[in-house]
């Protein structure tokens, strides 16, 4: 069973971030068109769990699963949409997991949400430190069980989306 450990900001994950966009633009080749670093890792001084979550725009999403094999010889499991219609999703580490990969068609409107919610946590600090708060009392209330961390944090992530996705600060 994995551990949901909230760590405080870490500088290196931006370079793993560098690192690994650098591995899968060599694997991938053409098919990528731009990759984002997103997720908490991506958000200066703000705790997350220690996984990089990457996000891929791609040319077409059904090219890109002729690279499963070579995303395993990388490391990484494919586990197809994974919930989200349009997503190809890849986990890196096992247990332990230290790097996500979610990949829609360039244009995709998941593209834009999460962006938009990464760039509104960067730009307003004040929510970034009420989103940690959360994290650390979602990962301590959910006992490890992902499901309930990620329904814990569920309300506060669709409301700032929201805020975000209208331009709209606190």
């Amino acid at each position: 069973m994995r551990t949901i450990v909230i760590l405080p900001y870490d500088d290196k994950w931006l370079e793993m971030f560098e690192a690994e966009s650098l591995l899968l633009k060599t694997l991938l080749g053409g098919v990528v068109k731009s990759i984002y670093h997103i997720g908490s890792t991506s958000v200066p001084g703000l705790s997350a769990k220690p996984v990089i979550d990457i996000m891929l725009e791609v040319s077409d999403i059904n090219e890109l699963d002729t690279y499963n094999s070579a995303m395993a010889r990388a490391g990484y499991v494919a586990r197809g949409e994974n919930g989200i219609s349009g997503r190809r999703y890849f986990i890196k580490g096992g247990e332990q997991r230290s790097h996500q990969v979610h990949a829609f068609t360039a244009g995709d409107m998941q593209v834009l949400r999460h962006l938009a919610f990464r760039d509104y946590l960067r730009k307003n600090r004040g929510i970034a430190e009420k989103y940690a708060e959360i994290k650390h009392a979602a990962a301590s209330l959910s006992k490890n069980d992902v499901h309930r961390y990620s329904a814990l944090k569920a309300n506060f992530i669709e409301d700032h989306l929201k805020r975000a996705l209208n331009g709209r600060e606190l």
